[in-house]
């Protein structure tokens, strides 16, 4: 089935998937395409929109990235965001310059409600800015519809072309009615007629892999997790009995964690064969400090499961691997710098012994996940499963693994786990965790000296995992947290809470 399309063309800045995300929520459906690609190549996908991306570069530098200026003779609707605006503004004849006034941060911003993008909007709000150049000078047959008290042109158009830009970012939750600015540019614009929902994604990727997979045989990494479970329901739907899912346990996974898994797939249609590989993985990791060597290793020792799995069941022509956007956007997808490698992204080795690797949630963020596992039949219990690493505890142990404290941090995790569900704050935080630390301190137990662990406790909120702030979790939670660790797990004798939020931390601290 065809759908209307947005096409999101990139240029380099760090909210672009979002604005591909916000589409989606107002049920359109849209790709992301190279700002380079090939004007032929965008319009062979029929789109019945075009928004420019933000980005890192001054529009007026000879090495700046710049649209085809044929692709505003369409007839097609543009909206520039950001570094959007000013291409489209220096492409058609306009001035960008770098004032000595910047804007970054909330900013209020005055609309002229009239034009189609701010239609049914109040009249000023807070929006989000992130720019050091403005537009000075406006193309020909273009008006300002916003402005801020240092930004004369925080919005232009040309409606007699369909051509639209914003100077601040619409897609992030911090710009007031964003969703409503850019729902107004699909439906009164682009005249979008909302025509995408999960069902139909889980439809035509259930299709897709089909169609890719044939009479192939198909290998699936479960975890257990929310994506690989959203990936085993895609495969499954799709080629049924050719799939067989492997569970590798590794053994730094979080307590008890490894029966859940197997007693929640084992019953299911699909194959499933668990491996307790603890040993395996714990003697590769053996005197590894460096986290991302730690990734690396375990993402290596994985495939070479999966190999050996592989040869016991017959030939395998496809790998399958539940990568979400966030894994591959901070692998350094593209321009993006490295952040840190994901086991399933970063640490593949030169050779794997398949046809294929298959990543069906690749475009999906983790909410986009859920929502399609939800649409696929999965139960609750596993759609809201809050992320944990592939790597597991080995980047929440500090320094070098050992037993010993692969031991400590999962009985002290189960134990944070446990009072935040108890005290019902599970509904208000979006991941939470335990991090025992390389540090030691003294401490006194009873008439004693220690010389124990520090456990550092994480929890954040969020909606996409790209951002998000650390929860406000109550004292008196905390506090039964503290009481209850130090007094049940040995080797800890020093409690700390996590108060960074992502930028400029990382949700995991490896």
């Amino acid at each position: 089935m065809k759908h209307q399309t947005i096409i999101v063309l990139d240029f380099g800045g760090q909210y672009n998937q979002l604005i591909a995300r916000r589409v989606r929520e107002c049920a359109v459906y849209c790709e992301v395409l190279p700002y380079h690609t090939p004007l032929n190549e965008i319009l062979r996908r029929e789109p019945i929109g075009i928004i420019f991306t933000g980005g890192p570069n001054s529009i007026y530098l000879d090495d700046s990235p710049r649209p085809d200026p044929a692709i505003f003779e369409q007839n097609i609707p543009i909206l520039g965001i950001c570094y959007g605006i000013h291409a489209m503004a220096y492409s058609l004849g306009g001035h960008v310059a770098s004032p000595d006034s910047r804007e970054y941060g909330k900013m209020i911003t005055y609309f002229n409600t009239e034009s189609l993008l701010f239609q049914e909007l109040p009249q000023q709000g807070i929006t989000w800015m992130s720019h050091s150049d403005y537009i000075d000078q406006l193309p020909d047959g273009f008006s300002s519809t916003a402005h801020t008290d240092a930004c004369p042109v925080a919005a232009m158009e040309d409606p007699s072309r369909k051509l639209y830009g914003v100077q601040f970012h619409p897609e992030v939750l911090h710009t007031e009615n964003g969703t409503a600015i850019l729902r107004n540019y699909l439906y009164r614009i682009c005249g979008a007629k909302g025509d995408w929902t999960m069902k139909d994604y889980a439809k035509n990727t259930i299709a897709s892999l089909r169609e890719k997979i044939g009479d192939g045989k198909v290998l699936l990494a479960l975890s257990g997790g929310v994506d690989s479970s959203v990936a085993a329901a895609l495969l499954s739907r799709a080629v049924g009995s050719q799939l067989t899912c492997i569970f590798v346990d590794h053994g730094l996974m979080r307590k008890n964690e490894g029966d859940e898994v197997q007693a929640a797939f084992s019953n299911q249609e699909l194959n499933f064969v668990r491996v307790n590989a603890g040993e395996r993985f714990l003697g590769k990791l053996k005197g590894i400090s460096e986290p991302e060597q730690k990734r690396k290793i375990i993402g290596e020792e994985f495939i070479r499961v999966f190999e050996d799995e592989a040869k016991k069941i017959g030939k395998v022509d496809f790998l399958v691997q539940g990568t979400i956007y966030p894994d591959v956007i901070e692998s350094g997808a593209g321009d993006a710098a490295v952040i840190k490698s994901h086991h399933n992204v970063g640490g593949l080795p030169d050779y794997v012994d398949f046809k294929e690797i298959l990543e069906p949630l690749r475009l999906l963020f983790k909410d986009e996940t859920r929502a399609l596992g939800r649409e696929l039949g999965l139960p609750d219990y596993l759609v809201n499963r809050q992320p944990f690493p592939g790597p597991g505890l080995a980047i929440r142990i500090i320094g070098e693994i050992t037993p010993q404290k692969v031991a400590i941090l999962q009985d002290a995790d189960a134990i944070f786990r446990e009072e935040i569900a108890r005290a019902q704050w599970d509904q208000h935080v979006q991941q939470y965790f335990a991090v025992l630390t390389s540090m030691r301190s003294v401490g006194v137990m009873g008439d004693g000296r220690t010389y124990d662990y520090t456990l550092a406790l994480r929890g954040v909120t969020t909606t996409d995992f790209m951002t998000a702030d650390w929860a406000r979790i109550p004292y008196d939670i905390l506090e039964r947290v503290s009481n209850r660790i130090i007094n049940e797990v040995r080797g800890i004798n020093r409690i700390v809470y996590d108060i960074t939020s992502k930028p400029p931390a990382t949700i995991e601290f490896e």
